[in-house]
């Protein structure tokens, strides 16, 4: 069930060149959320500039603190505007919305693959995979190491990291699909999750059905409302659906195999 608080920043902290993590107390939010979830952001109590609220994924909940952290990258006029929040400030949150991922159960080997800042959603996913006593190793990709901002995070929470960037300044030199193909076992994986630019979890699907792999995919679409009322999410899952999905309300997350993702034209 979605809430609407107030939130308390208690942390605001720009991590990259235009990557920030913000942290606010919103504990109704915070014992609901499940990772796969994401929250709709207003950036300020006193305007309604812009209108539409914006969408974050969970990037790390503490649901003793009553804690919601997000990753986002600027983008645009709304992203914007949130650089302006500070410590103490408050913003308007509603949450926790929108479909999450499936756990694969305990004792698990799990792969979690991520793009950019797609990486966001799969810390808090990793988080609670450790709680449940499973195996997960993450492949991250950036342009740069400067972009590899959830290192510390997810050592912190005990995973084994493969970074890759495409300078080569850290980890595998190429794309994170690249260090797919080239560096993972599939036989060791019983469970694959994706987030990121769709031509990179078109490849990690491919990857997944060659194999025989279950996973899931959290997509990105425009979303205005968040709880499927007013349609601009939607979106066919495969071209030849006769129904739309609305991303927000039946999303963000799909199983691999339901989805047909947009492919890059020059290979991986």
């Amino acid at each position: 069930m979605p809430f609407l608080e107030n939130g308390l920043v208690v942390g605001h902290t720009r991590v990259s060149e235009d990557i920030y993590e913000l942290e606010f107390i919103t504990p109704r939010i915070a014992s609901e959320c499940h990772p796969g979830q994401f929250v709709h952001i207003r950036p300020s109590l006193s305007s309604y500039h812009p209108l539409l609220r914006r969408p974050l994924s969970l990037y790390d909940v503490d649901k003793r603190l009553g804690s919601i952290t997000v990753l986002y990258k600027v983008v645009g006029k709304g992203t914007h505007l949130l650089t302006r929040v500070r410590t103490k400030d408050y913003v308007d949150v509603m949450g926790p919305l929108g479909r999450g991922f499936t756990l694969p159960g305990t004792h698990k080997n799990v792969l979690l693959v991520g793009g950019g800042v797609g990486i966001a959603p799969l810390v808090y996913l990793a988080r609670v995979l450790r709680e449940e006593k499973c195996k997960v190793q993450v492949l991250h990709g950036t342009e740069n190491q400067k972009q590899m901002v959830a290192f510390d995070k997810l050592r912190q929470i005990g995973v084994e990291f493969m970074p890759a960037t495409a300078d080569g300044s850290a980890g595998f030199k190429g794309l994170v699909t690249d260090l797919l193909y080239k560096k993972i076992d599939p036989a060791e994986i019983d469970f694959i999750y994706a987030c990121g630019p769709e031509p990179m979890m078109e490849l990690v699907a491919a990857f997944a059905d060659q194999h025989g792999i279950p996973g899931e995919v959290s997509l990105e679409e425009h979303m205005a409302c968040g709880v499927g009322a007013c349609l601009g999410c939607a979106r066919k899952l495969k071209a030849e659906d006769e129904e739309y999905v609305k991303v927000c309300k039946d999303g963000p997350v799909f199983s691999m195999d339901k989805v047909k993702l947009y492919k890059k034209i020059n290979g991986r």
